[in-house]
């Protein structure tokens, strides 16, 4: 999942250019006219383009039955000088989810499965340890909220250059654990919903492609659309063609579409489930996928979700409840979002590594404008009410004085000078306390030199404790999520401490591979290193937590934590084993 916190949490990296034409400006409108919305947006859009170096982007706007708008922007292919169209291909990436959750759900109708029995039932080659015995089964509702507690990917063989079948991923799982309870806390599944895409073939009896081809694209005329294992469209980085991977996990990322044909999806949704003359999911069915599943779960913190859809990440004022998903993989970005009360939809494909905040910005903009169009609503966000700064508390001082897991890697906070300070990501920064009880974010330029940084300007923090965790909850907006926790000081296990070192995975990788892998301890903390030779500035450093001698699993809550770290003895040598991959030390 994209979370909304973290492009602004690396966004003090970007210094977006002013666009030389003037935005338009509205004049009075007359309702149901949205040529104003297009000229905005086909303003707006020419100036992300340019700000984020986006080689081709295409665009569609739906009120319920009717397209109001769709284009393409810039190339589909720079190269051949071929330009994007309403019906230039994309990889949709992650929008792909919100249709393997609506084939879980049309066979649920049928009384194939039942989605909230374990899934089990419907797939029984599914199997994963637990070290969580009291807690529920994992299901496919709560695979289809991202609250299975299963890992968030299987990495082995996940993103390379010729993918094996996605349902390689059922066997994989037999030797790793879940990393939360069911129910407990939204953490992102590329791997439940390739379980999930196993569960449709099984029930079915149709190969998971097929039965899209035959229940959703064709009954609803979305003619350039396919699940597919390899990728065949041009990806772009800053205007310069790039080689383009695979994801394994086919029902999770390997959706190829157009915005004509999503335009399709989402007018069947208004339609409650109805595309046309034909029946695609029940009326219940449509209005449930849209229906908060999560808003009393403790460590929810207004990070709400639906049936495959997100109900949080847009915020559009006066427009009601936001369904929407987001496509990012490394190479490409997407974004589909709906105001179910309204009826109005927009999807937003691009073919452009650089794209990831521009096809968000340009999605709460274009459903901004309909409403206004369709309705007359118009309400301005609501500001950041910006309390005077002041000096933190000693409780405060104490409080954030640590490490701590979040949503950009491990962090360290030192309170030693009488102020917040943080290292994270290879650079600086600190939080400052504020009247209201929240803190703000500065930059520190060099290191030293606290500033505000415009990509931070609405982010705030605070410290709270659920189930005797102290937890980092960011706000945005009306927006609230876990940014962060606390890593409770432990004790390593010696054999932890004897493999501390540089790493190598074993066996040949067919796709991007790390260039540095590195185990070392931390003032008390076991500290797993990563990085990448594409992106050679960033480190990635992730806490983990023995549970035994010879295991620990990734610290922290959410997404791509709580995943379990192996001391393996094979081929008279000594391994890490980690989500599939068994990795030797380097010799010096």
């Amino acid at each position: 999942m994209r979370s909304p916190l973290l492009p602004l949490a690396l966004g003090f990296t970007l210094l977006l250019g002013a666009c030389a034409t003037p935005a338009p400006v509205a004049e009075q409108q007359i309702r149901g006219d949205y040529r104003f919305t297009e000229k905005y947006l086909s303003w707006l859009v020419d100036r992300e383009m340019s700000d984020n170096d986006i080689t081709g982007l295409s665009i569609a706007l739906i009120d319920d039955q009717q397209v109001i708008w769709q284009k393409g922007f810039g190339h589909a292919d720079l190269e051949k000088g071929i330009p994007a169209t309403p019906e230039t291909i994309y990889r949709a990436g992650s929008i792909a989810k919100v249709f393997t959750a609506a084939a879980t759900m049309q066979l649920a109708e049928q009384g194939k499965l039942d989605i909230d029995q374990p899934l089990t039932a419907a797939l029984p080659e599914f199997a994963i340890k637990t070290r969580f015995p009291k807690a529920g089964p994992v299901t496919p509702r709560n695979v289809m909220t991202h609250h299975s507690g299963l890992p968030s990917n299987f990495l082995r063989g996940m993103y390379v250059r010729d993918p094996g079948r996605f349902e390689s991923v059922v066997d994989g799982l037999h030797d790793e654990y879940l990393t939360f309870p069911p129910n407990y806390v939204f953490s992102y599944s590329n791997v439940g919903m390739a379980l999930l895409g196993a569960t449709v073939q099984k029930v079915s009896g149709e190969p998971f492609n097929d039965y899209m081809e035959r229940h959703f694209f064709q009954p609803m005329g979305m003619t350039q659309s396919s699940f597919a294992s390899r990728a065949v469209t041009k990806a772009y980085d800053k205007n310069k063609e790039i080689e383009v991977f695979s994801l394994r996990d086919m029902p999770a990322a390997n959706l190829l579409s157009n915005v004509v044909d999503l335009g399709q999806f989402m007018k069947m949704q208004f339609a409650d489930g109805r595309s046309g003359q034909n029946r695609i999911l029940s009326a219940a069915t449509a209005r449930e996928m849209v229906r908060v599943q999560n808003a009393d779960f403790p460590l929810t913190f207004n990070a709400y979700v639906g049936l495959g859809w997100m109900m949080h990440g847009i915020e559009i004022p006066g427009g009601g409840q936001v369904a929407s998903h987001g496509g990012s993989l490394p190479d490409s970005h997407s974004m589909m979002a709906i105001l179910p009360e309204h009826k109005l939809g927009v999807v937003v494909l691009s073919n452009s590594a650089t794209a990831h905040t521009a096809v968000t910005r340009i999605a709460s903009e274009a459903l901004r404008l309909m409403l206004e169009a369709k309705t007359g609503i118009r309400q301005a966000a609501q500001p950041v009410v910006r309390a005077k700064e002041r000096e933190p508390t000693r409780a405060e001082l104490q409080q954030f004085d640590g490490n701590f897991d979040t949503l950009v890697g491990l962090a360290k906070i030192s309170t030693k000078s009488g102020k917040i300070d943080v290292e994270a990501v290879g650079q600086s920064f600190r939080l400052v306390p504020h009247e209201d009880g929240l803190l703000s974010v500065k930059y520190k330029v060099l290191g030293l030199v606290p500033v505000h940084v415009g990509a931070f300007d609405d982010i705030r923090l605070s410290i709270v404790s659920v189930d005797g965790r102290q937890i980092i909850v960011g706000r945005i907006g009306g927006e609230s999520l876990i940014f962060g926790e606390k890593l409770k000081p432990s004790s390593i296990p010696e054999k932890f401490l004897e493999r501390i070192g540089q790493y190598e995975i074993i066996g040949k990788i067919d796709g991007p591979s790390p260039e540095h892998i590195a185990l070392s301890e931390d003032n008390g903390i076991l500290v797993g290193e990563v990085r990448f030779a594409e992106k050679p500035e960033l480190l990635l450093r992730i806490g983990f937590q023995a549970v035994s001698d010879n295991e620990a699993v990734t610290a922290g809550l959410g997404s791509g934590r709580g995943d379990t770290l192996r001391l393996l003895e094979e081929d008279n040598e000594q391994r890490l084993g980690f989500s599939g991959y068994q990795l030797r030390k380097k010799l010096n």
